[in-house]
């Protein structure tokens, strides 16, 4: 952590608990000669032209850290009327908030605003930050705006899925006791599970990946309820794979997939409850069915299906996945997760 004293050269005052930076003079940034640099993440763009890139920014608060935007102009005019705002997380004070960029760039030129940030101590434990620019414009692509994310992480996301595991989903049907998969203390049958091709540390294929179906005893923590956890996991391809089912038919959220550029990407997913919901509920695929459920006073509900699912959402396959953060919607359960091309 730098010394805090670094606060106090930018002239910060303390409002209602809250910090803010006082007025200064705006520098205006002058148009450079097109660069390239290892620092600056490619940008998550509004427009396939213009793109708008963010310098990395130092989390090792509190202070102020000064953070670059770059815009390139790939546009076939010439790019006039720049201008470039910059934001982070909310309540952080950014100074100034929009920089005017004076001239015009030629096609496959670059200019640099640069944005003070005031950064406060670091969180315990594991935090995404995410920063954004806007750079607004006449000609270049003709598109107007561009917008460009960058996203940066401090702490350590879990090893795997393993190791967020948050609750027995299935029980021997000789002791079903630890089992609370819906809240209400029913539960798989290990049993029936078997007889439907899904065995500890057994493969399941589904929606082109490979996964694993969890190796644990029966009657100890097997599976994740979502609530937004950061999972570690590594690896290209097409789409990201969900094994799991749901607890009542709201068993849906959105998924973050981070990429090791600084990048991420969100998608959409849902599982039907474990019963009764029609299968492709939430368009997901149904995996396995077993007959009946383990329940606090043994096994039960022969006859009626308890079922597990498959559902995916889209990767960018050019970039190197390092970790995703799950909904934050406990009705949704997952065995497992894997990357498939």
């Amino acid at each position: 952590m730098r010394p805090a004293g670094l606060i106090g050269s930018l002239g910060t005052v303390l409002v209602a608990g809250a910090l803010a930076l006082l007025p200064i003079s705006t520098a205006v940034a002058a148009p450079t000669a097109p660069t390239a640099t290892s620092t600056a993440n490619p940008a998550t763009a509004k427009t396939a032209a213009t793109a708008v890139t963010i310098s990395p920014v130092d989390l090792d608060g509190p202070a102020v850290s000064a953070v670059k935007v770059t815009v390139t102009n790939a546009g076939p005019e010439r790019m006039r009327s720049l201008k470039v705002s910059f934001g982070g997380p909310v309540g952080w004070a950014v100074q100034p908030s929009v920089l005017q960029v004076g001239g015009s760039l030629a096609k496959g030129a670059s200019a640099e605003a640069t944005f003070r940030i005031q950064v406060p101590e670091r969180r315990p434990g594991f935090t995404v930050r995410t920063f954004t620019a806007t750079a607004t414009y006449r000609g270049g692509d003709g598109a107007g705006s561009a917008t460009g994310t960058r996203t940066q992480h401090s702490g350590t996301p879990l090893a795997n899925l393993a190791a967020a595991y948050n609750n027995v989903g299935v029980t021997d049907e000789s002791d079903t006791r630890p089992g609370d998969y819906d809240g209400e203390g029913n539960s798989f049958s290990a049993q029936k599970l078997a007889a439907a091709g899904l065995r500890p540390g057994g493969t399941v294929n589904a929606l082109g990946a490979e996964l694993r179906w969890p190796n644990v005893p029966s009657g100890t923590r097997d599976n994740v309820s979502a609530a937004g956890q950061a999972i570690a996991l590594s690896g290209k391809g097409g789409k990201l794979v969900f094994l799991g089912s749901g607890v009542t038919s709201g068993a849906s959220g959105t998924a973050t997939v981070y990429y090791t550029d600084g990048t991420s990407g969100t998608g959409s997913f849902g599982f039907p409850n474990w019963s009764f919901d029609p299968a492709n509920a939430h368009g997901a695929t149904l995996v396995a069915s077993s007959d009946g459920r383990n329940r606090p006073d043994g096994y039960g509900n022969a006859g009626i299906a308890y079922r597990v699912f498959a559902h995916s959402i889209p990767l960018d396959p050019t970039k190197q996945v390092e970790f995703v953060v799950l909904p934050g919607n406990g009705n949704i359960h997952l065995f497992d997760l894997a990357i498939a091309s």
